[in-house]
């Protein structure tokens, strides 16, 4: 199990941190306004969803077909990959139908602001 996490910490730090670093998250450095907030709150959302989550997702999806084509008629494996797929299917659509809710909220507070 350490095994695993160990590897999962290395792949975090070769490909997730160094496209975070490079996103330009904050769009103003000093004399900021309510605007350059919520700009902010959308660019967190814009690396999230589509640096982060999708990329999982898509990997999520591809070992659930690997793990449902290599059972060999063994229903539990078949049964695993099955609901890996139906996981990461639903938490894309998650991802993305977040969108609606935070346009919404946004277009009640009176700012337009297109992700």
């Amino acid at each position: 199990m350490s095994k695993k996490i160990f590897l999962a910490l290395i792949l975090f730090s070769f490909l997730v941190l160094p496209i975070a670093i490079n996103a330009s998250i904050v769009p103003c450095q000093n004399n900021c306004t309510i605007n350059d907030f919520f700009t902010m709150l959308g660019n967190i959302y814009n690396f999230v969803v589509k640096d982060i989550a999708t990329p999982l997702a898509i990997v999520a999806i591809i070992i659930g077909g690997v793990i449902m084509m290599t059972s060999a008629g063994n229903p539990g494996q078949f049964a695993t990959g099955k609901k890996i797929l139906f996981f990461a299917i639903v938490g894309l659509i998650l991802a993305f139908g977040s969108y609606l809710i935070i346009y919404t909220i946004l277009k009640a507070l009176g700012y337009q602001y297109s992700l």
